[in-house]
């Protein structure tokens, strides 16, 4: 048995949107959903700051804004700009006293203060990033070790690219200093995870080669680590990568050196952010599970994703978790990230809605 809601889909001029009528999204039986804020542009990554405001990137709109629930009601009391302006931000998050903000040309920061919702000062740069390009979101995590890991898609769907942090993971220190590639061959590593100090990371995988081929994957993350793309690719899980004859660049021996995906989904559903849940309120076959948003296919003849999935680390077992966004052809919202707020809930953005949703367990 799984619980329902009905919710209204009021979208403006999407094209993810085949229509407006009445949306049901769905979660297991023990669990509700509720809408937590809405009138974004495009909603896309969120971090939770030290006092447990949420933190939530608009990418459409160039702005970061916190989304504060003083009375705990499980809505956003309200929406305030802590700054604007910003290239396209994406990726979020705080440390030692710093709001970190991934632009699509580099990540900045700003003083942060506890309880601080609006920015003091410019924000500063301390790297550098190749902006566009096919794929240009970046998105910013700190490891157990301090330092700032930032990852980078590809400029194309398959090709050899030419600068060194496109589809890649690097590392640098706390200011941006001293920055070495970290894993190489992820195409377009969109949600970067630290738990229990391993780095996990969702990966995008080619187009073109059918509806199924390749799955999407989900990987573990070691420094050093060659993950396929763009001469292989998992078909798999944990199985030896396989060589990318339609590409045709190198041989299959490449492929050897290729660590493969641990666990992986329906092609072209386009899994994004990630959030280990780590809260008390969730019952205990939820807790240290992986939670991943599958923002859904643009090139598949039968749509995929649209959902969220859990994600087991230990054995990479995936099972459907809120389904709903995608109902007989038309879909309704695209997910793309979740944290864990303050109150154990889990969050949700959705940029096909231009809403955040919240997703708690019932007492």
């Amino acid at each position: 048995m799984r619980r329902h809601l009905l919710l209204t889909c009021t979208l403006l001029g999407l094209t993810a949107c085949a229509q407006e009528g009445p949306q049901t999204l769905t979660v297991p039986d023990g669990f509700t959903v509720n809408e937590y804020a809405q009138g974004f542009k495009r909603p896309r990554f969120m971090a939770v700051a030290p006092g447990g405001d949420v933190f939530l990137s608009d990418t459409g709109a160039g702005t970061v804004y916190v989304l504060p629930d003083a009375d705990g009601n499980g809505t956003a009391d309200r929406k305030l700009v802590f700054a604007r302006g910003l290239n396209q931000p994406h990726g979020l998050a705080f440390h030692g006293g710093f709001l970190y903000v991934a632009n699509t040309d580099g990540v900045v920061r700003f003083p942060y203060k506890t309880g601080q919702r609006a920015a003091t000062g410019q924000p500063v740069k301390v790297v550098d990033l190749p902006g566009g390009g096919g794929h240009s979101t970046r998105t910013v995590e700190f490891g157990p070790d301090g330092k700032m890991y930032v990852s980078v898609g590809s400029t194309c769907n398959v090709c050899e690219e030419r600068d060194p942090k496109r589809a890649a993971i690097w590392v640098y220190d706390a200011d941006g200093k001293n920055g070495r590639v970290y894993a190489t061959g992820l195409r377009n590593a969109v949600g970067i995870e630290w738990f229990r100090g391993q780095l996990y990371a969702t990966n995008n995988g080619r187009d073109q080669l059918g509806d199924d081929l390749p799955p999407e994957g989900f990987y573990r993350v070691q420094a050093g680590g060659f993950y396929g793309w763009p001469y292989c690719y998992t078909v798999r899980a944990g199985q030896p990568q396989v060589w990318d004859q339609d590409f045709g660049r190198r041989s299959a021996q490449t492929c050897r050196n290729a660590t493969p995906a641990f666990a992986l989904t329906t092609a072209h559903s386009a899994p994004l952010g990630l959030a280990f849940y780590t809260g008390k309120t969730f019952p205990q076959a939820y807790r240290n599970q992986m939670f991943a948003a599958l923002h859904g296919s643009w090139n598949r003849s039968e749509k995929s994703g649209y959902k969220v999935v859990t994600v087991n680390p230990e054995t990479g077992e995936v099972r459907d978790f809120l389904t709903g966004f995608l109902r007989g052809g038309s879909v309704t919202g695209r997910p793309v990230d979740l944290v864990v707020a303050k109150d154990g809930a889990l969050l949700l953005t959705d940029d096909g809605a231009g809403k955040v949703w919240r997703i708690q367990a019932v007492k």
